[in-house]
């Protein structure tokens, strides 16, 4: 009653004392096991619904203590895990489930999901996917699919494709191609954008008009002896050397890198679109010969992504992006929607430098704009 009243009134006091009679159950003289499973089992949901990750995590703790043969308190105790960040202890809990009950499909797409994240590529596909084939309650999630295909991609394995055709069938990908999670329905999708269809048309000649403003700041920026540029850290490269210098972050502007190149943040300020884009991120990145970036999806459908190109060889760089190869020009905007499927390649010489702009999808309204959560 308490936790139907905290609903009916949003009230996190209420939810608090629901919290509290839930807890004070499992010590209550002679209470039905079945009663103390549900009431700890709600406790912990609600703790999560409060943001109490922690607190939930002793609830679930407690609920493995009471039923220790019970797998389904074990499998959520190790999303409790995942969900503070802790994957070495959620691996540890998956594995205890998966040597009592060597078919549990909701463990095996965990466990799949935390070797993934480690890089152990070719080890988390069996998990990955017999966890899926299983069905289980929980398995049918788009983030499995989206790991299951990007790990057989890896390994050069065409069968990817049948994945992301059954998570698109599952209602989970907007498309074999587009297969982003954070999605507002309905947006126009396609992978390449001209600057007309945009309707940005100030920002893409404002870029290309201060092209060699813009590279020469970045030059000098690169140049320096402590250098600015940060490597890519989201695991995309399959090898080489590829670089990054953030000016603007989920729509908030870093004044300190602005310091640096202050000619070329005076002239984003213009165009919030861009600077407010909190789904993105402003930033030169430069990719040295010899760098492949593996086919990879970006998290959301909300924004496009425009490259101005300021340092380009004559040949050897190129992007993929869906089916359509495309190669940068110097003083030229490319703009596409990297929730399609993109990947890169820089065979060249010579280094390659561009200014990458993250702009809201056009079709946002400013209401979606100012409350859209940031990725």
């Amino acid at each position: 009653s308490e936790d139907d009243l905290a609903e009916k009134m949003r009230s996190n006091e209420m939810l608090q004392k629901a919290i509290n009679t839930y807890d004070e159950v499992a010590s209550l003289p002679n209470v039905p096991s079945d009663l103390i499973k549900l009431s700890l089992k709600r406790e912990a949901d609600r703790q999560q619904f409060l943001g109490r990750m922690r607190g939930s995590l002793i609830t679930l703790q407690k609920l493995v203590q009471l039923f220790p043969s019970d797998t389904s308190f074990k499998n959520d105790l190790g999303v409790g895990y995942l969900l503070i960040g802790d994957n070495s202890n959620a691996k540890k809990v998956y594995e205890e489930v998966l040597s009592l009950a060597p078919n549990d499909g909701f463990a095996k797409v965990h466990y799949g999901f935390i070797l993934k994240a480690e890089n152990k590529i070719a080890e988390s596909i069996p998990y990955l996917k017999e966890g899926l084939e299983s069905g289980d309650p929980g398995t049918d999630d788009g983030r499995f699919y989206f790991h299951l295909g990007d790990a057989l991609q890896r390994m050069g394995d065409k069968e990817a494709y049948k994945w992301y055709e059954l998570g698109y069938q599952r209602g989970h990908f907007a498309s074999v191609w587009q297969r982003s999670l954070y999605n507002v329905k309905g947006l126009k999708a396609q992978p390449w954008w001209t600057a007309r269809e945009t309707g940005y048309t100030e920002l893409v000649k404002s870029l290309e008009k201060n092209w060699k403003l813009i590279r020469d700041e970045g030059l000098a920026v690169m140049d320096k002896k402590r250098s600015l540029f940060l490597p890519e850290d989201e695991n995309l490269r399959e090898k080489g050397d590829w670089s990054q210098f953030t000016l603007w972050q989920q729509g908030r502007k870093n004044e300190n890198a602005c310091k640096s190149v202050p000619k070329t943040c005076a002239l984003l300020e213009r165009f919030p679109e861009a600077t407010g884009c909190r789904r993105g991120q402003i930033k030169y990145s430069i990719m040295h010969p010899g760098t492949h970036v593996w086919p990879h999806t970006g998290p959301t459908n909300c924004r496009l992504r425009m490259h101005l190109g300021l340092v380009i060889p004559k040949e050897g760089c190129r992007i993929r992006c869906a089916q359509e190869n495309r190669t940068w020009e110097e003083g030229k905007v490319l703009i596409f929607d990297d929730s399609f499927e993109h990947e890169v390649w820089q065979d060249a010489e010579s280094y390659r430098l561009i200014f990458i702009v993250d702009v809201w999808h056009p079709e946002l309204t400013a209401q979606q704009r100012r409350t859209l959560p940031a990725i």
